[in-house]
């Protein structure tokens, strides 16, 4: 249901954990989107009663379980590339669309 590279975890307690007071716990969420749709996102938070648990490579994951149900498998990376490097959330949230969001659409409508 949550997958999680080495890498992703290692840049996760590196650039966020290490010495952070308050919530440790790593929520997955929803946007409403934006050009394409709703993607998902990282954000710090604090586990709520309809929250599904994940402990992945000693780093804290929430998912609501409605969330969950509608986008699992839920995989987490971190990659680097010409564009930079940061984490990429894949799911089946945009399963059936047509269409996938990549580096090439970005730089198209940046010009």
């Amino acid at each position: 249901m949550l997958e999680v590279s080495e890498r992703a975890s290692e840049e996760i307690k590196k650039q966020f954990l290490e010495g952070r007071e308050g919530s440790r716990s790593i929520r997955i969420l929803m946007t409403d989107g934006g050009w394409k749709g709703p993607y998902l996102v990282l954000a710090f938070d604090e586990p709520q009663e309809n929250d599904h648990v994940f402990t992945e490579r000693g780093v804290t994951f929430l998912v609501e379980k409605t969330l969950l149900a509608r986008v699992k498998p839920i995989r987490v990376d971190y990659v680097e590339g010409v564009l930079g490097s940061g984490f990429t959330l894949k799911s089946e949230l945009m399963k059936g669309e047509g269409f996938e969001i990549t580096s090439e659409d970005i730089c198209t409508i940046c010009g």
